[in-house]
C-alpha cells in the first residue's frame, strides 16, 4: 500500500494575490468629534474676543475724532494728540505715574524676593506664612483697603498716633501734596504677595547640589546668591518685572479713592488712568480719552520692548 504524501503548494505569484480593499477606520469620525469638542470649549474665548476686538478698533477710530457721547463722532485727525502736548494736567499725570512706577516696583520686587528667600529655608507652617503674605496682594487694589489706608495715614490715624507717642507731630499724609503719593507707594509695596509667591516657587526649583558645590569651594552666602540664585531665577525676576510694570502704569483705584476722584491734593495723586477717566466720563471728551488710552498703550509697549531687549544681557534660560 503506497503512502501518499502531500507537498505544500507553492505560494501564488504576487500578481495573482487578490488586492483587498483598504479597511475603513471605524473611528474615522473621532478626530472631527474631538475638533468640535475643542471648538466648543474655545467658544467662550471667541465670544470674549468679540467684546474685546470691537472696542479695541472702535477706540482707535475715536482717537482721531471729536466725540462727547451725545453727538456723532467728527473726524479731527491728529488734533487730540496735538492737544496733549499743551495739556499740563496730562504731563502731571505722566509724572505722577512714572514716579509711582519707578519707585514702588523695584522696592516691591526686592521685598518680595527677600521674603521668598526667608520662607525658602523650610520654615514650619510655610503654607500659613505664604497665605498671610499673599493676602494683601488680593486686597491691595480694593476700595476697602484704600479707605483703610486713608484712615491709617489720616491726621488722627494710626501712624500719627504712633509718632505722637514719641513726641513727633506727624504730617497730614493724605492731604499734604508732599506725602500723599508716598502713602500710595507704600501701599503698593505692601502688596508684594503675588510676586513673592512666584519667587518662592522659582527658588524651590533651584537644585541644592549647586549650593553644596559652591559651599565646598568656599563661596559665601552672598556669593552663592549672586552667582547661583539670581541667574537661575532671572526668568522669574523678568516675568515679575514685566507684570508689575504693566500693573503700575494702569493704576487707578488707589488714586481715585484716596483723592475722591479728583487726583488731589494739587494733582499729586493724579494718575494717568485717573485723568483718562476724568476726560472720558466726567468731561465727556471720549475722543480725547481714547487718544490717551492709545498713548498709554504705546508707553507700556515701549517699556516692555526695552525690557525684552535688555533681558538678553541678564536673563539666563536653562538650555
Amino acid at each position: 500500500m503506497s503512502v501518499l504524501t502531500k507537498h505544500p503548494a507553492a505560494p501564488p505569484a504576487a500578481s495573482e494575490v487578490p488586492l483587498r480593499p483598504p479597511r475603513r477606520r471605524r473611528n474615522g469620525a473621532a478626530p472631527k468629534k474631538k475638533q468640535r469638542a475643542g471648538y466648543l470649549f474655545l467658544l467662550p474665548w471667541f465670544v470674549g474676543m468679540a467684546f474685546t476686538v470691537i472696542p479695541f478698533f472702535a477706540s482707535l477710530y475715536l482717537a482721531f475724532t471729536d466725540y462727547n457721547l451725545f453727538n456723532e463722532p467728527t473726524w479731527v485727525g491728529l488734533a487730540n494728540f496735538q492737544d496733549m502736548l499743551q495739556d499740563e494736567r496730562l504731563w502731571q499725570s505722566l509724572k505722577v505715574t512714572f514716579i509711582y512706577t519707578f519707585v514702588s516696583v523695584p522696592i516691591s520686587l526686592a521685598a518680595a524676593l527677600v521674603v521668598a528667600l526667608m520662607l525658602n529655608r523650610g520654615l514650619r507652617g510655610l503654607a500659613v506664612y505664604r497665605s498671610v503674605y499673599y493676602l494683601p496682594s488680593l486686597l491691595g487694589g480694593s476700595v476697602a483697603v484704600v479707605m483703610l489706608w486713608r484712615y491709617i495715614f489720616g491726621n488722627d490715624g494710626i501712624v500719627n498716633g504712633f509718632l505722637g507717642m514719641f513726641g513727633i507731630d506727624g504730617p497730614a499724609w493724605v492731604t499734604d501734596p508732599e506725602f500723599s503719593l508716598s502713602t500710595l507707594i507704600v501701599l503698593n509695596i505692601w502688596t508684594f504677595g503675588s510676586p513673592m509667591v512666584i519667587f518662592l516657587a522659582g527658588l524651590r526649583q533651584v537644585p541644592a547640589m549647586y549650593y553644596e558645590a559652591a559651599a565646598i569651594d568656599g563661596a559665601s552666602k552672598w556669593r552663592q546668591f549672586r552667582s547661583i540664585t539670581v541667574p537661575l531665577i532671572s526668568p522669574i525676576i523678568f516675568f515679575n518685572l514685566i507684570m508689575q510694570l504693566i500693573g503700575s502704569f494702569q493704576t487707578f483705584t488707589q488714586g481715585y479713592v484716596m483723592s475722591g476722584g479728583t487726583g488731589g491734593p494739587a494733582d499729586s495723586t493724579l494718575f494717568y488712568n485717573l485723568y483718562l477717566y476724568q476726560k472720558g466720563f466726567t468731561e465727556f471728551e471720549m475722543g480725547y480719552a481714547s487718544a490717551m488710552a492709545w498713548v498709554l498703550l504705546m508707553i507700556i509697549a515701549v517699556f516692555t520692548a526695552i525690557n525684552f531687549i535688555a533681558s538678553k544681557f541678564w536673563v539666563f534660560y536653562d538650555s
